[in-house]
């Protein structure tokens, strides 16, 4: 191998209290000829010297460790020095937990593992593990300086948006979002600014079925609306969100002059179940001009046939901008293929979706 491509190698330093954890992982991602691992730390205090040391571009740490746990050396890192993270969790409520956590702390994504027979199923997660770590190589780091905060309850913003939102008409409005990678973040960005009867909200997020409860939940706690992971019939409300189980499509049917969640454990499109693409193709079908769709930050192009047609259908269409977004993959595929009306930062695509169904009422109030 060349001097050259020595140096464009991606350099990966692995943080885990398990010895064979370690060997494993530095197993799996030495087999990707463009990746490097250039040391493994058995905590945060040899990692912390090791970075130093080693300048590795990307780390993959674990949530558990002893003498400080990997929430509290990330909290650290994203302070002092950022950079790519890709957290190593269990598959457990706590694994959950502790994992949204620290995307909310700035890890760029995140590789599940399952409690019992750790390296044979590591060899399962073999792909998504070294393409996670490609990802974040490149992946923008937000520190915690640079995330918005929630307005609080009682703010000038919050409680403005919340008495404007009462002359909105939100009975026929749904709001359609997809993400991925960087999208628990996005979503909370948004679900934070929206008010108590906001229109009703559709969401897919890529993410563990083992997750997505908890992320339901945790984005409930932060919002004005009503937060659930969807369920087979819900009907769809203003005021409402609905966001997709993690093993399961979610799709938007009309019921009489309603609309109504339903779940479908099809294959997977574009890789993925839940897919953006089939909530957004379903939007399309039967809510039209009626949906707005908002594509947020994500590796691959999941979402942007479906945004593309829901345009087609009178919808509008909103992605997020490459400066906001951790991949810009799934917001820049769609904006080229012309399925995108405008390119926004993730911090005022509340304000649009809030204003543009202010102006829907107003024009409805003219025509009556």
């Amino acid at each position: 191998m060349s001097e050259q491509t020595e140096r464009k190698r991606i350099k990966v330093l692995i943080i885990d209290d398990s010895a064979l954890v370690r060997a494993m992982l530095t197993k799996i991602l030495a087999a990707d000829p463009s990746l490097e691992v250039v040391g493994t730390a058995p905590d945060a205090f040899v990692a912390r010297e090791k970075i130093k040391l080693l300048n590795p571009d990307v780390l993959t740490l674990d949530v558990e460790m002893p003498r400080m746990d990997g929430l509290q050396f990330l909290r650290n890192l994203m302070r002092l020095r950022p950079m790519p993270v890709v957290m190593c969790s269990s598959l457990t409520q706590r694994g959950a937990d502790v994992t949204l956590a620290a995307l909310e702390l700035g890890a760029i994504d995140f590789v599940a593992k399952p409690k019992v027979d750790v390296a044979h199923a590591l060899e399962g997660y073999a792909e998504e593990l070294i393409k996670k770590v490609h990802v974040a190589s490149v992946a923008r780091v937000r520190t915690l300086s640079s995330r918005p905060s929630r307005p609080a309850a009682g703010s000038t913003t919050a409680t403005h948006r919340s008495s404007s939102a009462l002359r909105f008409r939100t009975t026929d409005q749904i709001i359609a979002i997809g993400a991925s990678t960087g999208g628990t973040e996005a979503i909370r960005t948004i679900l934070a600014a929206m008010p108590p009867n906001a229109p009703g909200m559709v969401i897919t997020q890529h993410i563990p079925r083992a997750f997505s409860g908890q992320f339901a939940a945790r984005m409930d706690s932060i919002s004005q609306m009503s937060v659930k992971q969807a369920e087979d019939g819900d009907l769809i409300q203003p005021g409402h969100a609905y966001i997709a189980p993690g093993d399961m499509h979610l799709v938007v049917v009309r019921d009489g002059a309603r609309y109504r969640c339903r779940l479908s454990d099809q294959a997977p499109v574009n890789h993925h179940r839940p897919s953006v693409d089939v909530m957004f193709h379903s939007i399309a079908e039967f809510v039209g001009a009626n949906a707005v769709g908002v594509i947020l930050t994500g590796m691959g192009a999941d979402g942007s046939r479906g945004l593309k047609e829901m345009r087609e259908r009178g919808a509008h269409t909103l992605a997020q901008d490459e400066k906001s977004s951790v991949v810009w993959g799934m917001p820049g595929a769609s904006v080229a293929i012309g399925a995108v009306d405008r390119v926004l930062h993730i911090d005022e695509i509340a304000d649009v979706l809030l204003s543009r169904d202010q102006s829907q009422e107003e024009r409805h109030a003219a025509g009556s």
